[in-house]
């Protein structure tokens, strides 16, 4: 069981990236998928997820209207498209599976409850 994080890079202010999580070794249309970040010195936090069953999505306060996750299931791969990215989204981001069902945020938003974590790739945001 493998996620595979990339897609990070150097972006200006107000510039865009698209994340991707490759799944490998499980169905990921069956798992509540997410994408956290850690920025220096700071805690890991929820930034969005993806739930198995419904496909809801739900999203911190500070990326709403700005990121959107998606997954291709054809590919096994979850994306995560950044607009609009501020130096603060600026971070590691990293990719999670969870096998069991949820979708109120305090729940999704857990990094304690995932399974399965990509090895984050980084996003800076400078001009």
């Amino acid at each position: 069981v493998q996620l595979q994080a990339s897609g990070g890079g150097l972006v200006q202010p107000g510039g865009s990236l698209r994340l991707s999580c490759v799944a490998s070794g499980f169905t990921l249309d069956y798992y509540n998928m997410a994408w956290f970040r850690q920025a220096p010195g700071k805690e890991r936090e929820g930034v969005s997820c993806l739930t198995s069953t419904d496909s809801m999505t739900d999203y911190a306060d500070s990326v709403k209207g700005r990121f959107t996750i998606a997954r291709d299931s054809a590919k096994n791969t979850v994306y995560l498209h950044m607009n609009s990215l501020k130096p603060e989204d600026a971070a590691v981001y990293y990719c999670a599976a969870d096998r069991l069902y949820s979708s109120s945020w305090s729940s999704v938003s857990s990094s304690q409850k995932y399974d399965y974590w990509g090895q984050g790739t980084l996003v800076t945001v400078s001009s």
